[in-house]
């Protein structure tokens, strides 16, 4: 099994559900921007997605790719990744939105796979509260102008799932809210060490600009 991994809480929680199904993990697959330095969404430094990919020890597959070849990229990669690996399924921590889990499955299919969504339809809230049950450390890394800069950086816990109540915004950030990187969890060897960052505004977005 292949993990499309974002470096946050969703892909994470579907990738440990997906164990637990009896699936076995071979390598983890994330697309970087164009200029192949940081994750696309989470705006994630390329050695920072290593390092927690080196935490359950697995393989980080990376391509770099601009929106307009995503699609093609991506089923690029994942033909890739499969071959080098044996892999057949690759798993997605997708909700809810059916035009995303379309998309998935359209190019698992072109890339001769089949697409696994372990986290499909479960209550959102209720979910995020599995999520740290059960172990998932995470900080949020980017988010929108609604949320502001004073959200990045902070851990998730009850209070915050409180705050982002208050301020109408969905707790797991589905609709892309805000977005997270896990920094502990019952897969990694030791946990994830955060570097100083600095918080920087592109169009309505803010993101987390990590160091080395």
């Amino acid at each position: 099994m292949i993990a499309s991994w974002s470096g946050g809480k969703d892909s994470c929680f579907a990738l440990m559900q997906a164990i637990q199904q009896g699936h076995s993990p071979v390598a983890l697959l994330n697309v970087l921007n164009e200029n192949g330095r940081i994750s696309r969404s989470h705006g994630l430094p390329e050695w920072l997605l290593q390092q927690q990919a080196r935490a359950m020890d697995l393989p980080l597959h990376t391509v770099a790719s601009s929106w307009e070849h995503y699609e093609q990229n991506f089923i690029n990669a994942l033909q890739s990744a499969a071959a080098a690996h044996a892999a057949q399924v690759v798993v997605f921590g997708d909700i809810d939105l059916q035009a995303h889990r379309t998309w998935e499955e359209k190019v698992c299919a072109a890339a001769g796979l089949k697409a696994l969504l372990p986290l499909w339809q479960q209550e959102r809230k209720a979910l995020v509260y599995r999520m740290l049950q059960e172990g998932i450390r995470c900080m949020i890394v980017s988010c929108n102008s609604h949320l502001g800069e004073s959200f990045l950086g902070r851990m998730m816990d009850d209070a915050l799932i409180a705050e982002l109540e208050e301020k109408g915004v969905d707790v797991c950030g589905e609709n892309g809210e805000f977005h997270t990187m896990v920094t502990d969890c019952p897969l990694f060897a030791e946990p994830v060490s955060v570097p100083a960052f600095t918080k920087i505004k592109h169009e309505n977005y803010w993101f987390l600009q990590m160091g080395a």
